[in-house]
């Protein structure tokens, strides 16, 4: 496109904007880019003036189109952000650098690769939500360069771009409704990922539209003359099939492609509201209206501001036809989405969080842990369909399909939903497991003292309830884990007998490079550090041997009371490889029994614990070895000798569940000593029991037997960590 073409198609819709910065944008880019060469061949400025004439047809402001030329500038050429904000102001200076490429290196392993691509999306939703042009910028470039992507030669490239595409450009140019782009996108990407079935599509595609055309002009002609007969006047076209859409119907619905051919499709264009509520009236009084066709989103607007009504009928010459009816406003929003919205005159632009869905997007960044997990939350919120539901007071709250109740109180605030303990929906009160369906009724209950469960997380459907519970989840975790590490540094100080504070940590805090003491206590805690190395390094002058003291004491001769090994005096040893006179026990966060791979760990005095080799507890020990012994089971263990497990089981919460479960384990002849059952969420309880067994292989037949029990969900040997 030619200089003067550029501004011309520019002043055509806005005729307030600066000609002149234009024109300057137009050269400095082309000059910038006169060495540079695209993949194609063609001068690398071929790329900024068609992502700014794909923005004049969307009739962006003169700012917008100068950043489209600017774009790739301020990282591929000499110029700088300082040099553009000099040349042609903050504003367009500004848009560039939320634009701009996000990554100079070159990155090579796939994990790599992803990681960069979530980074860089979180970058790009901070730029957007400052200035929503900064995705329309970043939606027209995606677009010019996948239709030149043919000219990459490198095919892995070509899927991995052309799935990014899909996975993220395409849902976001639908959050703002722009549907053209969209609608080109996706085809062009679904040309990439799955040629074959594109070509096929495509080929039988054309075939039909031109054998149909006339019975689609015969439909358009006798619709025309309904709406006609009544004074309405409309325009109708028939809508235009596309290769994805035609796809992904046949593969949601399991349907040959003829199934989904055989129902034509047509838009009606009217003068206003009234109208089409009039001409739905029209239509659905001459022909027979199709069962669950009929949707109303001009009453109730698509997040993204879409309104339409949708209906299907058996219309014209007995033919199945959907036909969608909006005004002509309506039309230009369903086809540009945002951009429909630009006012021009007074300069006034949208800020991207200004929208709901941005919001939604920044508040989920907030309270995602990692950049991955960010960008794996957006793709579950971009791609749900919708389904509508009301507050008391008559709010419209709009999830996706499938939602539950605990997403809908998440929905209303995060607060609301971390307090949640019930819902009444339509007046009855229901689980809060309970599937939201279109037009439901829903206040949500509270209790200060309420907090989330881990279930949730598995019945929520929407990024922000998954987020939010995750969030929660995080900080209470964190919560335990500095009680549990500060106690026990606390205790070993008191037993020490030093006074410390907060403060003499703070060592440690810059070495780990750490936010706080707080951190500190977490590592100690998670078994990352032992109390005993915090101890030696912050208070080095008490360093003790723990294993001389020991050696010392089990060298003594053997006099007066003295203690037996565990079992009591008079019972054979089962553990071997300890020193002669050694007490020991085992350990009660892992239990070990008789076939696991055990160690020892010397603890305070003369005695030993018996810990699993895969315990998590005994890392708190790796950096000292010499508590460390090689233990192993003794040959002469009795036969009839038990040692304690303790084991979890997610049971079903039906009557009868705990019956069956004890029935399978007295069926095994299992001793339990002690069991406890916690109410969970979702349906399901967790029962915790103690049993008696001889040996890991007896364990392992026991988990089989109930893993077969008909209420239970799972089972699993408890260990601390």
């Amino acid at each position: 496109m030619r200089q003067y073409e550029l501004v011309e198609r520019v002043k055509s819709y806005d005729p307030y904007a600066d000609e002149d910065a234009l024109n300057r944008a137009y050269i400095f880019a082309m000059k910038m880019h006169q060495a540079q060469k695209r993949e194609s061949g063609e001068p690398y400025f071929s790329h900024p003036v068609a992502v700014a004439g794909i923005l004049t047809e969307l009739r962006l402001d003169d700012a917008t189109i100068m950043a489209a030329l600017l774009h790739d500038t301020a990282e591929d050429t000499a110029a700088s952000f300082t040099d553009l904000k000099e040349l042609f102001g903050a504003d367009v200076a500004n848009l560039v650098r939320g634009v701009s490429k996000l990554s100079k290196v070159p990155i090579r392993s796939e994990a790599a690769k992803k990681e960069e691509q979530a980074e860089n999306f979180q970058k790009l939703v901070l730029a957007m939500s400052a200035d929503i042009r900064v995705l329309l910028i970043k939606l027209a470039d995606r677009l010019h360069n996948m239709r030149t992507l043919h000219f990459c030669a490198n095919p892995e490239k070509r899927m991995r771009i052309a799935t990014e595409t899909m996975e993220i450009y395409v849902p976001l140019a639908e959050r703002i409704g722009m549907h053209a782009i969209k609608d080109e996108l996706e085809d062009i990407s679904f040309q990439i990922l799955h040629p074959e079935a594109y070509e096929t599509i495509s080929a039988r595609l054309e075939f039909l539209t031109q054998k149909n055309q006339k019975e689609v002009d015969r439909v358009i002609e006798a619709l025309q003359a309904d709406l006609a007969e009544s004074g309405l006047q409309a325009s109708i076209t028939g809508r235009k099939k596309r290769p994805y859409s035609i796809w992904r119907k046949m593969q949601e619905k399991n349907v040959a492609f003829e199934q989904i051919f055989d129902v034509m499709a047509f838009r009606v264009v009217v003068a206003g509201v009234e109208e089409c509520y009039q001409a739905l009236g029209i239509i659905h009084t001459r022909y027979s209206m199709i069962p669950g066709r009929y949707k109303d989103y001009i009453s109730t607007p698509k997040p993204n501001g879409y309104q339409s009504i949708h209906t299907g009928v058996m219309g014209p010459h007995n033919h199945k036809i959907e036909i969608q009816i909006r005004t002509a406003d309506m039309h230009r929003i369903a086809e540009v989405g945002v951009a429909a919205h630009w006012e021009y005159k007074q300069g006034v632009h949208k800020e991207g969080k200004q929208y709901r869905w941005m919001r939604e997007l920044l508040d989920l960044l907030q309270h995602s842990a990692d950049p991955k997990e960010f960008l794996e939350h957006t793709k579950i919120a971009m791609h749900q369909n919708q389904v509508f539901c009301f507050s008391p007071k008559g709010d419209l709250i709009s999830l996706p399909q499938g939602a539950t109740a605990i997403d809908f109180a998440y929905a209303v605030h995060s607060k609301v939903g971390d307090m949640c303990v019930g819902v009444k929906i339509n007046g009855k009160i229901c689980p809060l497991r309970t599937l939201l369906q279109n037009g439901d009724q829903v206040e949500v209950l509270t209790a200060k003292n309420q907090t989330p469960s881990p279930e949730w997380e598995r019945i929520a459907v929407t990024a922000k309830a998954k987020a939010s519970i995750r969030r929660f989840l995080r900080a209470q975790h964190y919560q335990q884990l500095l009680d549990k590490g500060r106690a026990a540094f606390s205790d070993a100080m008191k037993r020490a007998e030093i006074a410390w504070t907060d403060k003499d940590l703070e060592p440690l805090v810059a070495q780990y490079k750490k936010q706080s003491p707080s951190d500190v206590f977490v590592m100690i805690a998670e078994g990352l550090l032992s109390v005993d190395e915090v101890m030696n390094k912050l208070f080095p002058q008490h360093k003790l041997s723990l294993l001389q003291k020991a050696k010392a004491v089990f060298s003594k001769k053997k006099t007066g009371a003295k203690k037996h090994p565990a079992g009591g005096p008079g019972k054979t040893m089962m553990i071997s490889g300890l020193f002669p006179g050694m007490a020991y026990g085992f350990a009660k966060c892992c239990h070990p029994v008789f076939g696991d791979k055990i160690v020892g760990i010397v603890m305070s005095g003369r005695r030993v614990t018996i810990h699993t080799g895969d315990c998590p507890v005994i890392r708190q020990f790796r950096d000292e070895p010499e508590r460390w012994i090689d233990v192993a089971w003794s040959d002469a263990v009795p036969p009839d000798e038990t040692l304690p497990v303790r084991i979890k089981v997610v049971l079903a919460d039906k009557p009868n569940a705990l019956s069956e479960l004890m029935t399978a384990l007295a069926a095994k002849d299992v001793v339990v000593s002690h069991f406890s059952t916690t109410d969970r969420q979702g349906g399901w309880a967790d029962v915790v029991l103690d049993i008696q067994i001889k040996s890991g292989m007896q364990l392992d037949g026991i988990f089989q037997a109930l893993r077969l029990c008909p209420p239970v969900s799972s089972v699993e040997r408890m260990k601390a960590g």
